[in-house]
């Protein structure tokens, strides 16, 4: 291995270490408590070291933010395949409360941790989430014959916001007002999407 490529691979591997202690402190102290002083301490590095990678802390909420979508995007499209449009889009709903109940931490960085998210306000777009919504909408596009609503858009957020609820109740503990076990209440969000994709369908 010559000098560059083992400079480039000590390059990323800083970087996976800078990401896992900076995901870790925003999940455990959230946003605004969390520095990069503090993530600097945990990997017993000085903070100018981490300046050399993000050159503040909201790029680099930013760069663990999209790693957590690229990895839900992939598993979109491993998970939600059938050639039927209406299965495709159950199977993607699946998939989607399936990688948030499987990663809490990641889905908090996600969709419920508060941030201030610069580029989104300054761009007035979220990139990270474009190619999973992006997913989801062609999804929808594909089965429009057969959905009560003519938007995709309409119809695309009407379906997230099911899977995120289901999530968020999950990972937040709040199930347990049903008062079923594990196996129970993964039953019962089967059952819900099931009855929920035959509310949209025609």
């Amino acid at each position: 291995m010559g000098i560059s490529d083992r400079k480039e691979r000590e390059k990323q591997e800083m970087r996976k270490r800078i990401i896992g202690a900076a995901m870790e402190m925003f999940v455990k102290d959230g946003y605004e408590k969390t520095s990069i002083r503090n993530i600097a301490e945990k990997i017993e590095y000085s903070p100018a070291t981490i300046y050399l990678y993000y050159k503040d802390k909201d790029e680099l909420f930013y760069e663990i933010q999209r790693e957590a979508f690229d990895q839900m995007h992939e598993y979109f499209r491993v998970h939600a395949v059938s050639a039927d449009p209406m299965q495709r889009l159950r199977e993607l709903l699946k998939a989607y409360i399936e990688y948030g109940i499987a990663n809490p931490d990641l889905y908090d960085l996600m969709f419920i941790l508060r941030s201030p998210m610069k580029a989104v306000q300054e761009d007035d777009f979220w990139e990270n989430c474009n190619g999973s919504f992006e997913f989801l909408l062609d999804t929808v596009s594909a089965a429009k014959d057969s959905l009560r609503f003519s938007d995709p858009v309409k119809a695309g957020m009407i379906i997230w916001g099911l899977g995120h609820g289901i999530i968020a109740l999950s990972i937040r503990d709040r199930m347990k007002v049903t008062r079923l076990n594990e196996g129970e209440q993964a039953a019962l969000v089967q059952s819900a999407i099931q009855e929920f994709m035959q509310i949209i369908q025609k």
